[in-house]
C-alpha cells in the first residue's frame, strides 16, 4: 500500500490539496489520492522543499513534473476506472503514473529519457506500485503491444494528434493531449466512437514538447 513515511511533509501535502481544490477540483476521490501519494518521493531530493508547491518542478534533462492542479484536472476529465487500461506518454517523474495506477486496472507508461524512467521505476517500486509497466522509447509511436487503451494520457505537447494514438485508443476511449506550437498549446480531449473521432479543446496550457517520429524533432525541442 502506498504510504508516506516522511511525516514532515504531511502538512505541506494537505496545504497542496487545498490549493488544488481552489483551482476547481472537487472530486473527493482524486483529492484523496493527492493525500495518499507522496509527491516528494518522485522528485530529485534537491527540490523536495518545493515538492508541494502547486507548480511545475524541474526534474532534470530539461523536463518538469507538471503542476498538481493540472494533473488533477487531467484525472477529473479522463476519470479512469478500475476496469480501464491506461497508456501514459511521458512518464517523467512517475508521480502522475502513480496516481493513475491507483485509479485504473493497469498503466503502461513510455518515457524517452532512460534516466527518468529508471528513477520513476525506483519510486514506484519503493511505494509498492505493482500495476505499472514502463518502457523507454519513442513515445510518439505509443505502445502497440498492449493496445487498445481505454485512456491515453499525454504529458508533452505535439503539433497535432499522432495517428498512432488514435489507432491505439479503444472504442469508447478518451485521450487528453496538449496540441499546438512549442510555446503554447490547447489541451484537447479526444474521444473515439467506432470510426468517429472527435476533438474538443478544454483549455490553454504550456507543456514541454513531445519529441519523436510523429511530433517535434530533436532539433525543434
Amino acid at each position: 500500500m502506498i504510504g508516506d513515511p516522511d511525516a514532515q511533509f504531511v502538512g505541506r501535502r494537505r496545504a497542496l490539496i487545498e490549493k488544488v481544490r481552489e483551482h476547481g477540483s472537487t472530486d473527493l476521490r482524486i483529492l484523496k489520492l493527492f493525500d495518499e501519494v507522496p509527491r516528494h518521493r518522485f522528485l530529485p531530493e534537491g527540490v523536495w522543499n518545493r515538492a508541494y508547491e502547486d507548480a511545475p518542478i524541474p526534474i532534470g534533462f530539461r523536463q518538469t513534473a507538471s503542476q498538481p492542479s493540472l494533473q488533477a484536472r487531467y484525472l477529473e476529465i479522463l476519470s479512469p476506472t478500475t476496469d480501464d487500461t491506461v497508456l501514459e506518454i511521458g512518464t517523467g517523474s512517475g508521480y502522475l503514473t502513480a496516481l493513475l495506477a491507483r485509479m485504473a486496472d493497469r498503466v503502461y507508461s513510455v518515457e524517452r529519457i532512460r534516466e527518468l524512467s529508471v528513477r520513476a521505476r525506483k519510486a514506484l517500486d519503493d511505494l509498492e506500485v505493482r500495476n505499472v509497466a514502463l518502457m523507454v522509447g519513442d513515445g510518439t509511436i505509443g505502445w502497440r503491444k498492449y493496445a487498445p487503451y481505454d485512456v491515453i494520457v499525454v504529458s508533452a505537447a505535439a503539433p497535432s494528434v499522432p495517428q498512432a494514438y488514435v489507432d491505439q485508443l479503444a472504442d469508447g476511449g478518451r485521450m487528453l493531449i496538449p496540441v499546438g506550437a512549442l510555446d503554447a498549446q490547447r489541451l484537447v480531449l479526444v474521444r473515439k466512437d467506432g470510426f468517429a473521432v472527435t476533438e474538443e479543446p478544454v483549455g490553454d496550457v504550456t507543456f514541454v514538447p513531445l519529441l519523436g517520429k510523429f511530433a517535434f524533432s530533436e532539433d525543434q525541442g
